[in-house]
């Protein structure tokens, strides 16, 4: 009797607690949000997690918050896991603290102190907001511990990846032919700029890093290794995406996250666009000052002028596959997955890299 009792006893305890487990099939969505040339990047994992990179601008009657909120429905996310801000510009940091007022945040994540002091009052809505939560400094080669993809980060308060990437080895050959700029004192050279992987799915975002730094990440040894996906650098402005970096990464799909007056430069939509392996080229905005000819077609433009709000969605495989999706006329266009011979043919050396998923 005492046997059938202790039995029943086992059989209804409650099971060990453990982290939720993706279906191995349910992909990663990322949305990329029209906050008119700032940056706002909203990432849905299979785990149920979610990070935002960066918030766009404040004011305007909360124009760019609440095209955060309403795309965090969209996507089903209540709250924000990891609150990611590239660095202190207010096109990027802008509504962190409105935001963490509006939803649950897990954990501000960023590069520590500002290098620009004339800056510290606009700065202090966020300081506050970082002071109340969890905060995690990171620093090149550091993980955003977030269930369902691996987020590397590669560069951090100005320092860069010193070790190549899982698999990565490449001397890169173009390094002899790259040009520096002056060097960068603001807060763009201090971007956090990650390396998002899904399986064998690999993203770059680099923030608004700017030139020199992003040379330091491909030379002399090709640090980074080639990508699916390239949100181009500094909202496409020729301060950034130098073709050293954008031609050792060899992007298949650029998305460009402009406004109609801010970033889309003609220079470095034409770097990008001229890149080995570039299928297509999305834009958030048609870039006016560019003209026709450095600007992508019509078709993989979500916002033809300001008057409207649309977004670019992103829908990875573990297998590397994925579509792209213009929120404003409906077109979906599907990417297959890349062998490691055809990247080999490509002239690029990289192992897969997986992603750690719980």
């Amino acid at each position: 009797m005492r046997y059938i009792l202790l039995l029943a006893l086992v059989m209804l305890a409650p099971a060990p607690t453990q982290a939720p487990r993706a279906p191995a099939d349910k992909p990663l969505e990322i949305y990329f949000i029209d906050v008119e040339g700032g940056q706002a990047t909203l990432f849905v994992t299979p785990a149920g997690q979610s990070m935002l990179i960066d918030t766009g601008f404040p004011g305007n009657g909360d124009r760019d918050l609440n095209r955060i909120l309403a795309t965090m429905k969209q996507a089903g996310a209540l709250r924000l896991d990891y609150l990611l801000v590239t660095h202190y510009h207010l096109d990027h940091v802008g509504n962190a603290a409105a935001l963490a007022a509006k939803v649950p945040v897990g954990t501000f994540v960023d590069h520590g102190e500002t290098v620009e002091p004339n800056s510290k009052e606009l700065l202090a809505p966020y300081d506050a907001a970082r002071k109340s939560g969890k905060h995690l400094l990171v620093k090149p080669d550091d993980k955003v511990p977030i269930g369902g993809m691996d987020v590397t980060v590669v560069s951090a308060g100005g320092a860069h990846l010193r070790k190549a990437l899982n698999g990565v080895d490449s001397e890169n050959t173009l390094c002899g032919t790259f040009r520096p700029k002056e060097t960068d004192p603001s807060e763009n050279a201090q971007s956090v700029g990650t390396v998002i992987a899904f399986g064998r799915f690999r993203m770059l975002d680099l923030g608004d890093l700017t030139w020199n730094k992003e040379h330091d990440l491909v030379c002399p040894d090709n640090l980074i290794g080639p990508v699916d996906l390239y949100l181009t650098t500094h909202h496409g402005v020729a301060q950034s995406n130098a073709p050293v970096i954008v031609n050792a990464v060899q992007p298949r799909v650029a998305i460009m996250n402009n406004g109609a007056k801010k970033g889309g430069s003609a220079e470095a939509w034409q770097t990008v666009h001229d890149s080995p392996r570039l299928q297509d080229f999305w834009q958030l905005h048609y870039a006016v000052d560019a003209g026709k000819d450095h600007n992508a077609a019509e078709q993989f433009i979500a916002n033809l002028d300001e008057s409207t709000a649309h977004n670019i969605k992103v829908t990875a495989q573990r297998d590397g596959s994925f579509t792209v999706t213009n929120d404003r006329n409906g077109l979906t266009k599907a990417y297959k997955a890349v062998t490691s011979s055809q990247l080999a043919v490509a002239g690029c050396r990289v192992a897969v890299m997986s992603s750690r998923l719980p």
